[in-house]
């Protein structure tokens, strides 16, 4: 995809790999719009990054997405690149389950990011060099025992990712799944092969967009044994592995 000269949505922007995506992509000459449910840490990257613009958003209150969307296409009319990024991984327990963590993780993980895009397809469809970029998991692909809720609502973001590929194929609409590892944030869970540094997984994001012919996933250097373990043969392992740490005392 071209890396310059857009007008960008990264929602859930003010921290984490959101924030060092909207930066990235800030630097490179788009105009970036972040929103996230923490305005302190929004107004704090805009302040820091003159020029990248927010707005609040809570992506799991899906009834006021529609709200949200309507005042993007007044103030942003020109917006042509989506990045659902918002996210939150919760540590759950069969011993103590909890439906409200489980019901908050898939609203914000997977029905907010499917509602938000739904609604705003139609001004996609009119811009040119439009994207949808979702960030999935490595965990969609190898699931982590304790985070189970969180795991599948990326395995579902991934399935829903590839389903609208083939649904927006002559739209013009590109659509780009990025399967980060284990990186360095706010949200670092337990478990998984050791964290990367989110502004080097940034930076290996950005040469894989920007690469020729244009790419359809993003899989970093750290995140291929869990997205490939499958295709490969080694499923098994590689799950007994980033589950090889997990007791009854991680979930209690």
């Amino acid at each position: 995809m071209e890396l310059t000269g857009n007008t960008v949505l990264v929602t859930g922007g003010g921290t984490g790999i959101g924030r060092a995506i909207a930066i990235a992509l800030h630097r490179r000459g788009n105009r970036v719009v972040i929103a996230g449910r923490r305005t302190a840490a929004l107004r704090a990257v805009a302040e820091a990054h003159p020029g990248i613009e927010w707005h609040p958003l809570d992506i799991a209150d899906t009834a006021c997405i529609g709200s949200f969307v309507a005042m993007l296409e007044r103030r942003w009319t020109d917006l042509n690149v989506l990045v659902n990024n918002a996210g939150v991984m919760a540590i759950e327990s069969p011993e103590t389950p909890d439906p409200a963590v489980s019901t908050s993780v898939v609203a914000t993980n997977l029905l907010g990011p499917i509602v938000l895009t739904s609604l705003l397809l139609p001004t996609l469809r009119s811009r040119p060099d439009a994207a949808i970029i979702n960030i999935t998991s490595a965990l969609a692909f190898v699931p982590l025992a304790i985070a189970p809720t969180y795991s599948a609502t990326k395995a579902g973001l991934h399935a829903y990712t590839e389903a609208l590929r083939i649904l927006l194929h002559d739209s013009g609409i590109h659509v780009i799944e990025v399967a980060p590892p284990r990186v360095s944030t706010e949200m670092d869970g337990p478990g998984g092969p050791d964290s990367v540094d989110v502004d080097e997984f940034v930076a290996e994001v950005m040469a894989s967009l920007s690469a020729q012919p244009p790419v359809t996933e993003v899989v970093v250097d750290a995140a291929r044994a869990l997205r490939y373990a499958e295709r490969e043969g080694h499923y098994g392992r590689v799950l007994a592995a980033v589950n090889s740490d997990v007791t009854a005392e991680d979930v209690l």
